[in-house]
């Protein structure tokens, strides 16, 4: 992978027990708030995005992707990922997740080679199997450097 957004500062992994879809979002956001990459106000932008329009952010079997438009809420380019051992639905049953992405951008383009190598690795069925079963931040780390 070519970027260096996740590491052991912005991958979580919990078991996920009791958690609504609002709370998977907050919590996979925390890393880039304590980092400052983005403050609290683009949390809730990602949420009611997803309260306005839906699901959308469901890219694939158990993956999130919550973004919300750049703003003035995002002050770097970020990504975090929140890995839950248990699946949490997405608004309902059709949309069970246990990888949640949080994406950060600043403007339409900067995040491109970001999405693009994030993407080169949720394209690869059993790079995203190992992930989906994996127990530890250093297993996703290795995972995702292979």
């Amino acid at each position: 992978m070519k970027f260096e957004q996740l590491n052991k500062k912005t991958i979580q992994v919990l078991n996920g027990d009791d958690m609504d879809w609002q709370t998977a979002i907050k919590i996979a956001a925390k890393p880039l708030i304590d980092n400052e990459t983005i403050e609290k106000a683009y949390v809730q932008d990602m949420i009611n995005v997803v309260l306005e329009k839906g699901p959308y952010i469901n890219i694939g079997p158990e993956i999130a992707l919550a973004h919300s438009r750049p703003n003035k809420s995002v002050k770097k380019i970020g990504l975090s990922l929140l890995k839950t051992n248990q699946e949490i639905n997405l608004i309902n049953k059709d949309h069970p997740i246990k990888l949640w992405f949080v994406l950060a951008a600043t403007d339409s383009t900067s995040h491109l080679e970001v999405i693009k190598s994030l993407l080169t690795v949720l394209m690869n069925s059993e790079k995203v199997n190992k992930i989906l079963n994996a127990t530890t931040v250093d297993e996703i780390l290795n995972i995702l450097k292979s």
